[in-house]
């Protein structure tokens, strides 16, 4: 399946979606592919908001591009990682999950939602940052995130329950 539709699948069944690229077994790399792409994307989000802010202040837009692109493609993957551990830290008495099962979950939430990220970017260059409606698309985000995560994880569980 290409990673679109599991995306746009991930959107109405993701604990399905988890658990069958959990049953793809651990495939490091493949995580990884998914984190680095979720935080590609996030800082392609964040240029509407970097523009209007540039043209705000007297600050260059390259140094705010250049300080989001260390931020968000090489902090976000550590605190991403650093997440990963204390969910898979929390949720080991509840169930035999592994810690790449949680990796898994955490790095495809956040790839999951990048494209509703992307639109309320988009939302945002149009309506401005002080309006209601990116901030309302925003809280849309974060439950999306929210309720994604929770499938995959719980798809998790269910694969290490499996596994014993």
């Amino acid at each position: 399946m290409s990673l679109s539709a599991d995306i746009l699948r991930s959107y109405r069944a993701p604990r399905r979606v988890l658990g069958r690229h959990l049953s793809a077994g651990q495939r490091e790399d493949r995580a990884l592919m998914y984190l680095m792409l979720a935080c590609f994307l996030i800082f392609i989000a964040q240029w509407p908001a970097m523009t209007r802010t540039a043209e705000a202040t007297d600050v260059p837009i390259d140094a705010w591009r250049g300080g989001a692109l260390v931020a968000v493609l090489f902090v976000l993957p550590l605190i991403s990682y650093g997440l990963a551990l204390v969910i898979w830290l929390f949720l080991r008495p509840f169930g035999p999950i592994s810690a790449f099962g949680a990796r898994l979950a955490l790095f495809w939430a956040m790839l999951a939602v990048s494209p509703l990220m992307l639109m309320q970017s988009a939302l945002t260059s149009v309506f401005g940052s002080g309006s209601p409606v990116p901030q309302l698309f925003g809280l849309g985000v974060l439950a999306a995130f929210l309720i994604i995560l929770a499938a995959g994880l719980r798809a998790a569980l269910e694969a290490g329950r499996a596994a014993t």
